[in-house]
């Protein structure tokens, strides 16, 4: 008890300290989005796994990662979806073998749509697009294991920036026969302010370091702290929860056994010391929480 009345203590707003990390707009975003205006006319279906517009055509919008969120909220959220004239919501997890949910929707979508200028061709193709490290290309080999029985057929990772390009066209269904692009990860040109970015960031869509993985650290620190979500206390075995993003990084580190040698001067010469590794352990706290292993926390 007397270690949670600290917490009273704790920081309630955030320093940011001047930084800025309101620009992140690499040379394949930009290519990225015109490649994927010049391909909407070959285009049945966009599956929007972000809050970006396209308004072109139908689209379905995907709600991923879901064994990661605090669904709580659900109802709220497709409530708020539904005043915008968003219909097709679906909430998912694609690193799953199958995902029918996604299939079912898609089907009647593109069934039940005109086709524009397509009415010709008899198959189908479908955009998938989202900001970056989404789960795009799991979604692709999501479907193609559904309705192909086969393997992943786009390349995944943890972090942003692993589809630089739309590319050819993936086959995802054979009947009818239906193809996926698959698209990089872009964000909006200009972030709207730094906090945004830091949340951005916090969910792995930019690069770690581009924007220091000590400063998001921190934040998620602060976050966890203001939404009074304490597991990483027993997750690192801490005495409690701690508002000092130094002291928690220095006991990570020394947890998982992450060190660094050093060289110090001092007044007899320079002699080489073995101190905590801090970005190493702000690494592992950022990936406990990307993993879901600090739980479920749902970022306002």
């Amino acid at each position: 008890v007397r270690i949670l009345r600290n917490v009273e203590k704790f920081r309630t707003v955030f320093d940011f300290g001047g930084r800025d990390v309101a620009h992140w707009f690499p040379g394949h975003m930009a290519k990225g989005i015109k490649q994927m205006r010049s391909n909407l006319r070959n285009v049945d279906c966009i599956i929007e796994i972000h809050d970006e517009t396209l308004d072109v055509r139908p689209h379905v919008l995907i709600l991923n990662k879901m064994d990661l969120a605090d669904l709580s909220r659900k109802k709220r959220i497709l409530q708020k979806l539904q005043r915008d004239g968003v219909k097709n919501v679906l909430f998912t997890d694609c690193l799953k073998q199958r995902d029918d949910s996604i299939n079912n929707v898609m089907m009647d979508v593109i069934g039940n749509t005109e086709r524009f200028n397509r009415d010709e061709i008899t198959n189908y193709c479908v955009m998938v697009i989202g900001v970056p490290n989404v789960g795009k290309s799991s979604l692709i080999n999501a479907l193609r294991r559904t309705n192909l029985k086969k393997g992943r057929a786009s390349r995944v990772g943890g972090e942003p920036g692993i589809t630089k390009a739309v590319l050819t066209k993936i086959q995802v269904c054979e009947r009818p026969i239906i193809y996926l692009l698959d698209t990089p990860g872009v964000l909006n040109p200009k972030i709207e302010n730094i906090e945004t970015g830091l949340k951005l960031a916090l969910c792995g869509t930019i690069l770690d370091h581009l924007v220091g993985e000590d400063i998001i650290a921190d934040y998620l620190l602060y976050s966890l702290n203001r939404l009074q979500k304490f597991s990483y206390v027993e997750k690192y075995e801490l005495q409690g929860p701690c508002d000092d993003i130094q002291k928690v990084l220095k006991h990570i580190a020394v947890k998982i056994g992450k060190t660094k040698r050093v060289k110090a001067i001092t007044g007899i010469g320079n002699i080489t010391v073995t101190v905590p590794d801090f970005t190493s352990a702000a690494y592992d706290f950022i990936r406990c929480f990307r993993k879901g292993e600090l739980g479920q926390v749902m970022l306002d």
